[in-house]
């Protein structure tokens, strides 16, 4: 079938707009939204999109679907009046179809999205059709939409099944292309099974990708056609752990969430692929998509750069953790959703696991389990090919079966009653309680009736997945010898230490850290937070972001990325990392789920004399710093990271790395900015008509060092294009993404803009009068 972008010429009341869209992300926030701190304090509601489309007569009785990559939430779709189509889940894709709703001449789509009751999620959802759509076409002979689907039979020698399914009748010739687009195989039939010669296989390490390009021709004509992506790979695993391709493999995981930052949860491919590149630039080699199902856009990426997939599919099941989640829905949707969900991963190497919830409460009941069971039944029925696991957290299935849920059987979320003793708190005190409930989290399923009360959800699944239970992995290994065991979420700073273990023991497959990448909503989770109302788990109106990740919203690695690069062994060089300097007096409310909040920088304006938390990211014997030529004692990295404290001089710093026998055998160097202002720092100067750019815009000096301590309120124009959004990494602000205008953070700040049809553009910052930075885009 033909599929054409569906996104432009749509209203939204009296507004034109472009698909994908997040209408949330442009309501006003305040401390009384419904949705409180999960939905960073942004209202829902309820949301009309409408679009006229062109129907020619000869198309009349033709197959013909409109597809929603998804849309928050409860959505109906109608076409001239008429229901085609409706979705209940807010993350899942869906079709209508419209073959005989449609009329010759013009037909009038209305899509109503209805987000209006909140809270309904754990974090920020956003509203609307935020994923492209998509009109498929055929005619009545025709392949099923997504109905190619190619297995790996084996590798050595690579064999590969193709399955046609047909729709009408018609002979299938497929024709199979390798990476650089060259034929390598011919066959013919729905079903038909091919030899690769030379064969190029699938990883992280080698994202090969072929084509099987299939034709469906009805009288020696061709009819129909569809080319599927595919990677040749095999997947096996077992208690001596997880093979890619008969290869040991460890997974060096992150979690992320759905939203794509300052554009809220608008999903463009362009934002997706950025996303992927610099995770797996950074050292990633897996992601677990939390607490839904990945985009098409995503799962491109980690085709084709090389990421492994753990795609999850809900947060709740029949239980609230929210008052109007998705739990009264989840009965009645379950089998379908997942059935949707294979369907769009099937041809995706990337994806080697498929996840059944995240931290559920009910397996601590025998009703639970035996749902877990027929979940894992239905994903192998639709998939055997694919491993089968969950986010488990153990601590909270053992209070359950105690009766001490974590979350209200009223669906009104988290029990936060202390939350406000904690705000009267002293910062010490505050930061000894949160360290040690991280501390009893991991520990807190150790015991033999913790075990008890687990097992029976973790020995259904294929691999069991831990949330927060590093404390069992050591005793899994005899208490039970056959388990398979990922970390499928720890917190950040226990990076090193789970990796050692990861590296120890077989069955433990790798580590998936809370988070890769910071989010909007869920406010202040991971914030070492400077303000009085920084403390307790939900900090109020005006937080906004999670201030979790090892990399920030705008994409910056922070302290937690180089601790995570230390432990897996990519570093060759020491890194540094400073706490902010420019907070004199102030201790930081820390949060437990972030190990620090130190950044990559030595340019602190107004801050000498004071004193400096420097952090060095090293697996060697020992490390030195050099502070302006002047050379500190060593210190000996504990668990990947020394920390010393010492006076601030702007100039240079340099961390050095020392061997056993006390010679230097590495360094790396930080200088202060010189004379910073504010700078466009865009690599190149060009695109296309219809390009969608990520544009730094930082306050740094002519060799591009960036000045950490003098931020300033900076209002971004475009001129030959469209400025979808503006904003830094600030976690605390009432400042908007929509407005142009937003104060840079530690120095940093990114426009993203879509250029017009000419491609030309030209890009303004300014933050001052005289403090005006311009760029031409040719």
């Amino acid at each position: 079938m033909k599929k054409q972008a569906f996104n432009t010429l749509w209203h939204l009341g009296e507004k034109s707009i472009t698909l994908p869209h997040d209408a949330m992300i442009h309501e006003p926030r305040s401390k009384d939204a419904p949705g409180g701190s999960g939905h960073a304090y942004f209202p829902g509601g309820i949301y009309i999109y409408e679009k006229t489309f062109t129907v020619p007569e000869e198309a009349l009785g033709k197959p013909m679907l409109i597809h929603f990559e998804g849309a928050y939430r409860h959505t109906t779709v109608t076409v001239n009046g008429q229901e085609a189509s409706s979705c209940a889940y807010g993350y899942i894709p869906f079709t209508a179809d419209v073959t005989n709703l449609v009329q010759a001449g013009e037909n009038h789509l209305s899509v109503r999205v209805d987000n209006s009751l909140l809270p309904n999620s754990r974090w920020y959802s956003g509203s609307g059709i935020y994923r492209p759509v998509w009109l498929v076409t055929g005619e009545k002979d025709h392949i099923a939409f997504e109905g190619v689907r190619v297995d790996t039979v084996s590798i050595a020698p690579a064999c590969i099944r193709v399955r046609t399914q047909v729709e009408g009748s018609g002979e299938i010739e497929v024709e199979i292309l390798d990476p650089e687009g060259k034929p390598v195989a011919l066959g013919k039939g729905e079903d038909v099974t091919l030899d690769i010669r030379s064969a190029k296989l699938w990883s992280a390490e080698t994202p090969c990708l072929y084509t099987a390009h299939v034709t469906l021709k009805k009288d020696g004509r061709a009819v129909d056609t569809d080319s599927v992506s595919f990677g040749i790979r095999e997947v096996t695993w077992n208690a001596q752990g997880l093979m890619v391709n008969g290869k040991p493999t460890l997974l060096r995981g992150g979690c992320i969430h759905h939203d794509s930052g300052i554009l809220g949860a608008a999903t463009y491919d362009e934002s997706e692929w950025r996303r992927a590149r610099l995770l797996k630039e950074a050292g990633f080699n897996a992601l677990r998509i939390s607490h839904n199902p990945a985009s098409r856009a995503l799962l491109e990426a980690c085709d084709a750069l090389g990421l492994y997939v753990m795609d999850e599919t809900w947060d709740m099941w029949y239980s609230h953790k929210t008052r109007y989640d998705y739990a009264d829905d989840f009965a009645s949707n379950w089998k379908d959703d997942l059935v949707k969900l294979v369907s769009r991963d099937y041809n995706h190497p990337s994806v080697i696991m498929y996840s059944i919830g995240n931290e559920v409460s009910e397996p601590a009941t025998e009703k639970g389990v035996a749902l877990a069971r027929e979940i894992v039944d239905t994903f192998h029925q639709l998939d055997p090919s694919r491993a089968v696991t969950g986010g488990i957290n153990l601590m909270i299935l053992t209070r359950s079966a105690k009766g001490n849920a974590i979350y209200s059987e009223d669906g009104s979320g988290r029990d936060d009653s202390k939350q406000k003793s904690m705000q009267g708190m002293s910062s010490t005190m505050f930061n000894m309680i949160t360290s040690m409930v991280g501390t009893g989290m991991n520990k807190g399923a150790n015991s033999a009736k913790a075990d008890r009360i687990t097992s029976p959800v973790l020995d259904a699944l294929d691999i069991a997945g831990y949330n927060y239970a590093s404390g069992r992995y050591r005793m899994e290994g005899k208490k039970h010898p056959g388990r398979i065991v990922v970390g499928s979420e720890t917190f950040p700073q226990d990076i090193y230490k789970n990796w050692q273990m990861v590296k120890e023991l077989h069955y433990l497959i790798g580590d998936f850290m809370w988070t890769a990448w910071d989010y909007l909503g869920e406010c202040g989770i991971g914030a070492w937070a400077y303000t009085p109302d920084g403390k307790g788990f939900d900090k109020p109106y005006p937080w906004l972001l999670g201030d979790v990740g090892a990399l920030d919203i705008l994409g910056t690695p922070n302290g937690e990325m180089f601790l995570a690069q230390c432990a897996w062994g990519l570093l060759d060089a020491p890194r540094i990392a400073v706490q902010p300097i420019n907070h004199p007096g102030v201790k930081p409310a820390k949060s437990v789920w972030r190990g620090t909040n130190a950044i990559p920088s030595w340019s602190w304006q107004g801050c000498e004399g004071r004193k400096a938390v420097i952090e060095v990211y090293s697996d060697a014997p020992s490390v030195a710093l050099e502070i302006n030529g002047k050379r500190t004692k060593k210190l000996h990295p504990k668990d990947g990271k020394a920390v010393f404290r010492l006076p601030y001089e702007p100039g240079s710093i340099a961390a050095v790395s020392y061997n056993e026998q006390g010679y230097a055998v590495s360094r790396s160097e930080m200088v202060s900015a010189q004379r910073a202002s504010l700078t466009i720092a865009l690599k190149g100067t060009t695109c296309k008509a219809g390009e969608i750019l990520f544009v730094p815009v930082n306050v740094q000096d002519k060799q591009g060092t960036v000045e950490s301590n003098a931020d300033r309120q900076v209002t971004f124009t475009v001129e030959g294009g469209e400025l979808l959004a503006f904003g830094s990494a600030a976690p605390r602000t009432e400042e908007r993404y929509d407005t142009g205008s937003f104060t840079t953070y530690y120095g940093r700040a990114l426009a993203v803009v879509r250029a017009g049809q000419s491609g030309k553009m030209t890009l303004r910052a300014q933050g001052g009068e005289t403090d005006v930075a311009v760029l031409q885009i040719k």
